[in-house]
């Protein structure tokens, strides 16, 4: 279980370059910018989001607006990720938000869907 965090722009999941990161993902990678993120990572998302889950800070929101918080985020956990993707350590949930923010930043009018 987990948080599918997908990049829309008119309605459709914008296209990005090649990544096998997440929770699942497609067997040689995907395009579709759409990310699990484990539920796992959630502790230290509040952490960092002045108290808010992943959910609240991104659901709905343009990637733009979102930015200079991901980028704090990334900042303040890291992006060294542990050999075990679910465990909860800092790095491993700073990776998940820092391919959020190449995304973000690759598209900064498209908007992010949380479910």
């Amino acid at each position: 279980m987990g948080y599918d965090v997908d990049l829309v722009q008119d309605g459709q999941l914008v296209e990005v370059e090649s990544f096998t990161d997440g929770g699942t993902y497609a067997i040689g990678g995907s395009t579709d910018a759409s990310l699990n993120i484990t539920y796992n990572y959630s502790p230290r998302y509040r952490e960092v989001m002045d108290g808010q889950g992943l959910r609240e800070f991104l659901h709905g929101k343009r990637a733009a607006d979102v930015m200079p918080g991901l980028e704090m985020a990334v900042r303040a956990l890291g992006t060294e990720c542990s050999d075990d993707y679910w465990a909860p350590t800092p790095g491993n949930a700073g990776h998940a938000l820092n391919v959020l923010l190449g995304w973000a930043r690759q598209y900064p009018d498209a908007v992010f869907e949380v479910s």
